[in-house]
């Protein structure tokens, strides 16, 4: 008995120390970051930027009006249109390449792959943008400085580029708090900013190595692929001024769609945190450990649903000392949840739709529940147009 209520009380450790996980992060991170030089790069590389579209089309004339207005001129677009009608797209520039592979590939890494192998030139860097996103006018050109300190690996920020809705607005903060403590404070503190499958950037030469070594089916290569940078104890350096905005899910079947193979993605590798946090101990590597420790950290409304259920256990049980410090830690991560949203341009509605958030917990239940089949279901996401006069104001 004294063995299982052990065992029992270590489980309970392990779900509640995700809870302070960014307030540890956080003070961390105030005590070990310095103040990082601004400016931008002397040296004008040469990019590829892949953009990846699979059986839709209608955002891709957007994303490309954005690249073509970069203010950065040494780069090329290359639009990987998969399964997709592009008898209508016509961007007339020598600076965009579109490509139609003549087989269905279904898989993002094979159409990066696809793309670097109709490469015009030999880029120096790439990155990588979704069909839906559009990149602030100096994306390039923020990514460029930090390549010239030496990295082959930058995640960027991911913006909403809408608010339009409760569950748009729920995503978007869902993002601030992952690309504050998975990208900004990792990364600050010495580990890496975990990836987020687009506005991210590589040298061609670690991708091109990355692609030959790994064939990833479904989703999840981002997963994979910081995995593998993470065990060459490479780090993975975070831009929050590399701008992507991303459209933000506004519908909830579409939300429950998309969250169900994250989920499924999650479970498929989140035992690569094991592996990258067992070489960090054995390397000593700030970097490995933390970002391990990460890797290991069930999605977000797991560990807030079964804390809950756990506070609630312990109170009907009787354990009234351990019901008080589930409700300390439970405060503690909505505190530095706040943190997150108050570190950054943090839109108003935003605030206002958190009230909402157990509605969008009960969508992600249904999304858990999905999971097992996630891969059963299309990988194409369909996108809806918004006016983007309320976004050209946020970029000024």
């Amino acid at each position: 008995m004294t063995i299982l209520l052990t065992l029992w009380f270590f489980f309970q450790f392990l779900i509640g120390f995700n809870l302070v996980f960014p307030g540890l992060l956080y003070l961390l991170w105030k005590l070990t970051h310095r103040r990082r030089v601004t400016g931008f790069a002397t040296s004008h590389p040469d990019y590829a930027i892949i953009v990846t579209a699979y059986q839709f089309t209608n955002s891709l004339p957007g994303v490309v009006q954005s690249v073509l207005a970069l203010d950065y001129d040494n780069y090329l677009v290359y639009i990987v249109a998969d399964n997709c009608d592009i008898s209508g797209l016509d961007f007339n520039s020598d600076k965009v390449v579109l490509l139609r592979p003549p087989n269905v590939l279904g898989s993002n890494t094979k159409s990066h792959f696809y793309a670097m192998s109709q490469f015009k030139r030999d880029h120096d860097f790439l990155t990588i943008i979704d069909s839906d996103n559009l990149v602030n006018s100096s994306y390039i050109a923020h990514l460029n400085r930090t390549f010239s300190e030496g990295y082959d690996a930058v995640q960027g920020l991911r913006a909403a580029k809408n608010l339009n809705g409760t569950i748009a607005c729920l995503d978007a903060a869902r993002d601030i708090y992952y690309h504050f403590y998975d990208g900004k404070l990792l990364y600050e503190t010495g580990s890496s900013a975990t990836l987020s499958g687009s506005g991210m950037a590589f040298s061609c030469a670690l991708y091109r190595v990355f692609l030959k070594e790994n064939d990833v089916k479904g989703a999840g290569f981002d997963k994979v692929l910081q995995a593998w940078i993470l065990k060459k104890n490479k780090r993975i350096a975070f831009n929050e001024y590399a701008i992507v905005y991303d459209e933000k899910t506004s519908k909830s079947d579409q939300l429950v769609q998309q969250r169900s193979r994250w989920i499924n993605t999650w479970f498929k590798y989140f035992r690569l945190g094991f592996d990258i946090l067992f070489l960090g101990a054995r390397n000593f590597s700030k970097n490995q450990i933390l970002f391990g420790i990460t890797l290991l950290r069930p999605p977000l409304f797991i560990f807030l649903f079964l804390s809950f259920l756990l506070f609630l256990i312990n109170v009907i049980t009787g354990y009234y000392t351990v019901a008080i410090v589930w409700i300390l830690a439970l405060l503690t991560f909505v505190v530095f949840f706040l943190v997150s949203l108050l570190s950054s341009k943090t839109d108003k509605r935003i605030y206002q739709s958190l009230i909402n958030i157990p509605q969008f917990v009960f969508y992600q239940i249904l999304s858990l529940l999905k999971s097992k089949n996630a891969n059963k279901i299309s990988v194409a996401t369909k996108h809806y147009h918004i006016d983007d006069t309320e976004l050209k104001q946020r970029e000024k």
